[in-house]
């Protein structure tokens, strides 16, 4: 049985992993236009931990909630926290770490860090519309920084997924999301109080919409909220933006919902089961901090 782990990004694009166990694992390229057709099979199973490399099974093949965004059990999740860099329980990685300013749409702005080799697979993951480079460095001088921009920009440490879906299909044209992501650079960089050991970076705006598809991707309608046993998704894929799978008829599929689960090849011609719900309308962008320095 192949257990789905979700998307994963990387050159040359996106793949939906899977887990062989003693097979070890493997991934199915994710192209536009490709007709995608799957059912669930069994029960959603807690996917382990992953670290350095190396997979450690659940121990208990623990039975996961259909709809919890997460593919652990809380055994596992505790386990993957206990030496983490996003849980600041992992302090000595010797790795150098980038710091990044993240577009999602107009106003829906993160800073954030991730280690130097991995490039952009990151904010690929997030679904980050734009972004830029604000520096590297050791990775507690990039905390550090990350905290300091975090709280001075007024921006969240996470935005909701449901949010960052909302605007994705009624963006703003290139020139004003490549203004707003080096206007935020600009004020970043004349703030006091960055780690002397980071090394600034200039800003550079790179767009994902090819990456992502969007010119391709119709108006989202609907996001499948979670799969049951025997329930089936099918439909000629048009983008994948972040953990998304856009189909062509609006049907938006999130990965992390899939991970965890056997899936096997339903009939191309077999309508989409899974239960569905509406996407949220946009909310209205944030306002702009005042009083920053």
């Amino acid at each position: 049985m192949w257990r789905c782990t979700g998307v994963r990004w990387a050159a040359p694009g996106p793949g939906l992993r899977w887990d062989g166990a003693a097979r070890g694992p493997r991934e199915s390229p994710l192209r536009p236009g490709q007709r995608i057709a799957f059912a669930a099979v069994g029960e959603r199973c807690c996917l382990g931990v992953r670290r350095g490399g190396r997979h450690t099974p659940c121990p208990r093949a623990a039975v996961v909630a259909p709809r919890a965004g997460s593919a652990q059990c809380a055994d596992c999740a505790r386990l993957d926290r206990s030496f983490s860099v996003a849980a600041d329980t992992n302090v000595a990685d010797p790795r150098t770490y980038r710091v990044y300013l993240a577009w999602f749409g107009p106003g829906l702005v993160k800073v954030g860090i991730t280690a130097e080799e991995r490039g952009a697979d990151r904010l690929l993951e997030q679904g980050a519309v734009a972004f830029s480079w604000l520096g590297r460095g050791p990775l507690m001088a990039a905390r550090r920084t990350e905290e300091l921009l975090r709280a001075a920009l007024g921006v969240p440490d996470r935005i909701p997924y449901a949010r960052k879906r909302a605007v994705r299909a009624a963006l703003p044209p290139w020139p004003e999301r490549a203004t707003e992501v080096a206007g935020l650079h600009a004020r970043a960089a004349a703030l006091a109080g960055w780690a002397e050991t980071l090394e600034r970076l200039p800003c550079d705006v790179v767009d994902h919409t090819a990456a992502f598809g969007l010119e391709r991707i119709p108006q989202p309608l609907l996001v499948a909220g979670g799969l049951t046993a025997g329930a089936v998704v099918s439909g000629e894929l048009a983008g994948v933006a972040g953990p998304d799978l856009h189909l062509a008829d609006g049907l938006v599929v999130d990965t992390r919902l899939l991970a965890g689960w056997v899936l096997v090849a339903a009939d191309p011609g077999a309508a989409t089961s899974v239960p569905v719900v509406p996407v949220a309308p946009p909310a209205a962008p944030a306002a702009e901090q005042s009083g920053l320095f």
